[in-house]
């Protein structure tokens, strides 16, 4: 009897645990798949950036970026990390703007990072962007000449929307394992 009830309380513990595990795992793996057009999409506006992901220790794709703002503006996106090329964590990023601006626009963003100490600054949470740190826009052969500021470069490729800006702000970045 005592056997029966461990054996029923395990089957019940799997069935629970399968409801919730799908869900997470669909999650993860459309966010992946998302990642993995982003990065197609950068490497089609500009073919030289396939030399980037190859070349860089780290990159973080956020492959859906919302943006909105009147005055105060705010955007948000979540994306995967990866180490060598092999996904290792999933990453977000809020911002925050003051200034003239006025609309909402989605965009994808990769941050390209130069070495090991570079990954582990962002791993660690310690990685933002302030007012004097620009993105590059991704065009063709736009990344041919970039060069890393601090161990790391910033592309950015414009979706969709319109947005009239004249802002400062910063990015904040939050690193957690897969």
């Amino acid at each position: 009897m005592k056997k029966n009830s461990i054996l029923s309380l395990s089957i019940l513990t799997m069935v629970l645990a399968g409801l919730f595990i799908p869900a997470q795992s669909k999650s993860q793996t459309k966010m992946m798949d998302d990642s993995k057009a982003a990065k197609a999409a950068f490497i089609k506006t500009d073919p030289s950036m396939k030399n980037l992901f190859a070349s860089s220790y780290g990159y973080v794709i956020f492959p859906n970026i919302g943006k909105g703002a009147v005055g105060v503006g705010g955007a948000a996106g979540n994306g995967i990390v990866y180490e060598k090329g092999k996904a290792i964590g999933k990453a977000k990023m809020l911002q925050v703007s003051v200034g003239f601006q006025f609309g909402g626009q989605a965009y994808r963003e990769v941050i390209f990072l130069e070495n090991k100490e570079a990954l582990d600054h962002f791993r660690d949470n310690k990685l933002e962007f302030a007012g004097q740190v620009s993105a590059i826009a991704a065009k063709s052969d736009a990344s041919a000449n970039s060069k890393y500021r601090n161990g790391v470069q910033v592309f950015t490729e414009g979706k969709n929307g319109l947005m009239l800006e004249a802002a400062i702000g910063g990015q904040k970045f939050t690193f957690s394992a897969l």
